[in-house]
């Protein structure tokens, strides 16, 4: 018997993209229930190559699992043993249920089986053969749908949790706690500190249940207490599945301004001009931002006055704690002279301020388009980590213009991505003048993709994000679907 999941759990048991999946139930290949949830048998006809031998259980689930978290599965461990022992507790008291379940159809079969059994009337004899009929139905072994039994282990090893009102999903693996799991998704969650002090990132549990895996200091109150509060910083969910209400941000505009002072953890040599600055914000007060944001630098100037420069966060929110940012050889730039110079060291100070900006990634179906030149590459980053993180674009491309010797300095980086995901295109351009070299990508993006409704991002210096907006809006981007961000 078929058995109905989520579009969320849907992709991870056949090892596709959400975004692949949720693409062919709007091509009509894949129909949703009224409460938008997958059949089993019709996942099972539209990806047949799922219906492997049992033998191969094991090892399908593995590779789906790598599939489907990309580079955060082998970083991750199993759930604690309280965890895993909930989640199989629940397990065992569904099956308990089922069993319960049909020994008493069973009883209540038995029961009418007898009743008639002495009856001469041939309707009574036809009631009692249809009778023997269907208990031999019943007790009959059935195959074994391959995906019922995944699910069932995906259930143990991993929980799904959803969050109310948006309907948003994400799946908490290993030892992540619920905040950890939700950021490292996408999702643009409420939180402060990150370790239990502030109560920013409090949520309420509607369905299932919640482990304490942290210690918190933040003291909830008995009325929060009784309508099912808790702190997603310090909780992972106990239930395979679970259901939270928690209000998220719609924005920038919902991204309160901080000022942090965090501390450099390396200053990295990428290429012969630019340099890569780690910085490390305290474990108490982390950097809220979204994905494409900028912020402002300072550090100590030689003489006690401040240095100042605005960089866009070249990381993934996913992981607040550790800022990276991409700075290229500028003489004009007291910031940029400070850092090839040697003068900016690990463990020295530099103060934060920000988020900036509203370079952001907008909730769209549609395929994703990504132009960077140069250093245009730090937000573009950020945004294709969180693209890929939230699982829900059909497509990527990136298309990156170099108008310096070293321009492409993650090169490596953009291939990595090609290689790996099936859905990833990336193509490298060199020229040395900025327009031009937007004029000969929108030559490219004509050939490649302007048969295809997509979003399209542009970081860079003013030259080319003008330029190139300029091409794509003459044919016939709509501005909705057009964002840029001058670097």
């Amino acid at each position: 018997m078929a058995q109905w999941v989520t579009v969320w759990r849907a992709a991870q048991l056949v090892g596709v993209s959400r975004g692949v999946l949720q693409q062919r139930i709007r091509d009509g290949a894949l129909q949703l229930s009224d409460d938008g949830r997958v059949s089993t048998d019709a996942l099972l006809a539209l990806y047949p190559q799922a219906r492997l031998e049992e033998s191969g259980l094991l090892e399908r689930v593995a590779r789906i699992k790598d599939e489907a978290f990309g580079r955060r599965v082998r970083e991750r461990l199993l759930p604690s043993q309280e965890v895993l022992a909930q989640r199989l507790f629940a397990q065992t008291q569904e099956l308990a249920d089922v069993r319960r379940h049909l020994e008493r159809y069973h009883a209540l079969v038995m029961e009418l089986r007898e009743t008639v059994r002495d009856g001469d009337d041939a309707r009574w004899q036809r009631l009692q053969q249809q009778i023997e009929r269907g208990l031999a139905r019943v007790l009959a072994t059935e195959t074994v749908d391959v995906l019922d039994v995944m699910d069932d282990m995906l259930k143990v090893m991993s929980a799904q949790v959803t969050l109310r009102p948006s309907g948003h999903e994400f799946t908490v693996e290993g030892r992540d706690t619920l905040l950890q799991a939700g950021l490292r998704a996408g999702l643009k969650l409420n939180y402060g500190c990150g370790n239990g002090s502030c109560g920013m990132c409090k949520v309420r549990v509607i369905a299932g249940e919640v482990a304490k895996v942290q210690h918190c200091d933040y003291a909830l109150s008995e009325a929060e207490r009784a309508q099912g509060y808790t702190l997603m910083c310090a909780h992972t969910a106990a239930s395979s599945e679970l259901v939270l209400e928690t209000l998220e941000a719609r924005g920038p505009q919902d991204i309160a301004a901080q000022q942090i002072t965090t501390t450099v953890r390396a200053v990295t040599a990428l290429a012969p001009d630019t340099r890569l600055l780690h910085l490390q914000t305290p474990r108490t007060n982390r950097l809220r931002f979204l994905a494409g944001q900028s912020v402002t630098l300072g550090i100590a100037g030689a003489g006690g006055d401040d240095v100042h420069a605005t960089h866009p966060v070249a990381s993934c929110p996913c992981d607040d704690r550790n800022l990276h940012f991409y700075v290229a050889r500028d003489d004009g730039d007291a910031f940029a002279r400070a850092l090839f110079a040697g003068t900016v060291k690990p463990g020295q100070p530099v103060t934060v301020w920000g988020p900036l900006g509203t370079f952001v990634l907008a909730e769209s179906p549609r395929p994703l388009v990504f132009a960077a030149c140069d250093t245009g590459f730090a937000p573009v980053k950020s945004l294709i980590e969180h693209a890929l993180a939230l699982d829900a674009a059909p497509s990527i491309s990136l298309f990156w213009l170099a108008t310096r010797p070293d321009g492409h300095f993650m090169a490596n980086q953009c291939r990595a991505w090609s290689e790996a995901l099936d859905a990833f295109e990336v193509t490298l351009s060199r020229h040395d003048d900025a327009r031009e070299g937007a004029r000969e990508m929108a030559h490219a993006m004509r050939a490649d993709l302007f048969d295809i409704d997509c979003d399209f991002y542009l970081a860079g210096p003013e030259a080319f994000v003008a330029t190139l907006d300029a091409q794509l809006a003459g044919a016939g981007v709509p501005a909705a679907q057009r964002f840029v961000e001058v670097v």
